[in-house]
């Protein structure tokens, strides 16, 4: 496939605010954009939107791209063109955009979809996870609980089966609980305590529970601040692995601070994963540092903290080596492009992480439950 021009153009996201979006040769992709950052992401775009936009639709690009691998062409090319160190540094959001949108042409023009691309081989589905009750930056509340999500992981192995328990659990917690409508990601908002909250989840049978703390967003001057106490990081921990133990926690992401990598090797993991989120930011050298000090033994990563589609296989490649379980994760400003749930697929993650509700959450679902059936096919 030659890859000539490309239209970039402005999109607004599920929150009302700008992204990108590119179209090439009939297909078209996009990027979300995140509320809850951590500090190592990579920038959304070089300079603003429209001289990105701009940048995008005034170049020749004349590259042959056949293949997953040549997506290294299209960086190359950029880094030498705007004279950059990488091509990273035009913005995470277009970079994103700018890779899916050229592999979901080629793959239209192979006839493939687009999955196979990143990897022919792929078998294993992975298992979706659900934002079920929200807190912490995502809540509106004046009154909520600190911890940001809390989730709901299916236990069963086909994905039809674990997107009809989370929508079902979903609706449940709606009647069950008082809350003051959705969040930004379609959870339900409460008054409830982190406590209460994961009291109530222990109900449902056939999941297990997850929470992103996003400990950063609650921490200052060396203090983890809640509502009614505040703890110096050995009571953090301390506090974390009582939750742990007391409400059988399986998924426990981001418990302390983005810098702490020492202490997230203190969080008990016996049964449950520990998760980097903003500690690791979707970075290769943020990942060997966690590696090399036992911080985590899975990673979230979302595309457009990175940017690099190329670059994202290199992360996959080096959490399975190293052990390391693999969330494919949403943002929570989301757009309706489902290629999120191929590259789920082809990278083959652990676990996908795309809420539960909302037209922008659920075409990633349904895109999952679209693949369950090809490979069948295949």
């Amino acid at each position: 496939m030659l890859l000539k021009r490309v239209l970039a153009k402005r999109i607004l996201d599920s929150r009302g605010e700008p992204t990108i979006e590119v179209h090439i040769r009939g297909c078209k992709a996009s990027s979300p954009s995140g509320k809850s950052k951590g500090k190592y992401e990579n920038i959304d775009f070089f300079r603003s939107i429209g001289f990105c936009v701009n940048l995008l639709n005034k170049t020749d690009f004349n590259l042959d791209i056949n293949s997953f691998e040549d997506l290294k062409k299209v960086e190359d090319f950029l880094a030498v063109k705007l004279k950059l160190k990488e091509a990273k540094q035009i913005g995470a959001n277009v970079l994103f955009a700018l890779e899916s949108a050229i592999l979901k042409a080629l793959a239209k023009s192979k006839n493939k979809p687009l999955w196979y691309l990143v990897n022919p081989q792929a078998k294993n589905l992975p298992v979706p996870i659900g934002n079920s009750i929200g807190g912490g930056l995502h809540s509106h509340n004046k009154e909520k609980p600190e911890f940001q999500e809390f989730l709901i992981i299916p236990r069963y192995k086909e994905i039809d089966k674990n997107a009809m328990l989370m929508r079902d659990i979903y609706k449940k917690i709606g009647r069950m609980i008082k809350t003051n409508g959705k969040n930004d990601e379609g959870a339900w908002q409460t008054y409830l305590s982190n406590e209460e909250i994961f009291t109530f989840l222990s109900k449902f049978n056939n999941i297990k529970i997850g929470v992103d703390i996003a400990a950063s967003t609650f921490y200052k001057n060396k203090t983890y601040s809640y509502n009614n106490k505040s703890f110096n990081r050995e009571e953090q921990v301390s506090y974390i692995n009582s939750l742990i133990k007391n409400y059988n926690l399986y998924y426990i992401e981001d418990p302390l601070d983005e810098e702490d990598f020492e202490g997230f090797s203190k969080i008990q993991r016996k049964n449950s994963l520990v998760i980097g989120d903003d500690l690791t930011a979707t970075q290769l050298p943020r990942l060997r540092k966690a590696i090399n000090a036992k911080s985590i033994n899975a990673m979230i990563i979302k595309p457009n903290q990175n940017g690099s589609l190329f670059e994202l296989k290199k992360i996959f490649e080096t959490c399975k080596k190293h052990k390391i379980k693999t969330i494919l994760s949403h943002r929570s400003g989301e757009t309706l492009d489902n290629a999120l749930a191929d590259y789920a697929f082809g990278f083959q993650a652990d676990f996908i992480k795309t809420g539960i509700s909302t037209k922008w959450r659920e075409v990633k679902l349904n895109r999952l439950i679209e693949i369950e059936k090809e490979i069948k096919n295949l």
